[in-house]
């Protein structure tokens, strides 16, 4: 299993885990990576020290690299540069956004694309009051506001969407 550091071009690092070089070469050129937090498919791979774990018996670990080179990884060259590291201050920002928008799935009943009419049932006193969220177009929302029905638009990150692995 090969662990890689990664990061999307708006600066948000997270760790792909891959079976082999081959698999996330494979991944990267079918377009399959995407941050998991804002859902973007420009995503480099940083570099990384590998991990090497060395025998104390230089005559043991001489033995086992003996004739052989010094095995190759092949560069990764990032279409773009990715964004600078995101500063204390946003990186506590992005959590606080994280944790409210964790907040909201957890504690609202997803009614998908039924959401302007499910809005409306609950206004009107048709169904039991409590929060909803789902798909509405920029159409039903203010349609939902003229209307005297409070809502908002709430982008909800990639990652959160469905379950994490």
């Amino acid at each position: 299993m090969k662990v890689f550091d990664l990061q999307c071009v708006a600066g948000h690092g997270f760790e792909g885990w891959f079976g082999s070089e081959e698999d996330y070469q494979s991944q990267c050129a079918r377009g399959l990576l995407s941050c998991p937090l804002c859902g973007t498919a420009e995503v480099v791979r940083l570099p990384s020290a590998p991990r090497l774990n060395l025998s104390t018996s230089t005559s043991a670990s001489s033995s086992r690299t003996e004739g052989r080179a010094p095995a190759s990884r092949p560069a990764v060259a990032p279409a773009s540069h990715p964004a600078p590291a995101p500063t204390p201050e946003q990186q506590q920002a992005e959590a606080i956004f994280l944790q409210a928008v964790r907040h909201v799935l957890a504690h609202t009943e997803d009614v998908g694309s039924r959401f302007a009419e499910e809005a409306r049932r609950i206004h009107h006193g048709d169904a039991e009051t409590r929060g909803i969220r789902g798909q509405a177009t920029p159409e039903e929302r203010r349609e939902l506001r003229e209307e005297g029905i409070e809502v908002f638009a709430l982008s909800v990150p990639e990652g959160l969407k469905g379950p994490l692995q």
